[in-house]
């Protein structure tokens, strides 16, 4: 079984990302979290997200934050490449 390369995902260089993670999390945390923007997301029922958008260097940067988020025991729950202007 071999790895399947999807050519429209670029992970060459720095790219804008957006992170939905489920919880609550403080602004104090940008700076650990590559610097992303901090937006708390109110749903229904009580339920609350985090939503993370910003600029992200490279891999290993994206891995550093999705690691924060994993250790702080947030589940992820949208990961997307996004244009800086949405």
């Amino acid at each position: 079984m071999g790895i399947t390369k999807h050519p429209d995902i670029d992970f060459s260089g720095p790219a804008f990302y957006r992170i939905v993670a489920q919880g609550k999390l403080s602004n104090d945390w940008s700076d650990r979290l590559a610097g992303m923007e901090v937006t708390i997301i109110s749903r229904g029922a009580g339920a609350t997200h985090t939503e993370l958008r910003g600029p992200i260097r490279d891999q290993a940067e994206l891995s550093g934050v999705l690691e924060t988020l994993y250790e702080l025991h947030l589940s992820i729950v949208k990961i997307e490449q996004i244009d800086e202007c949405r």
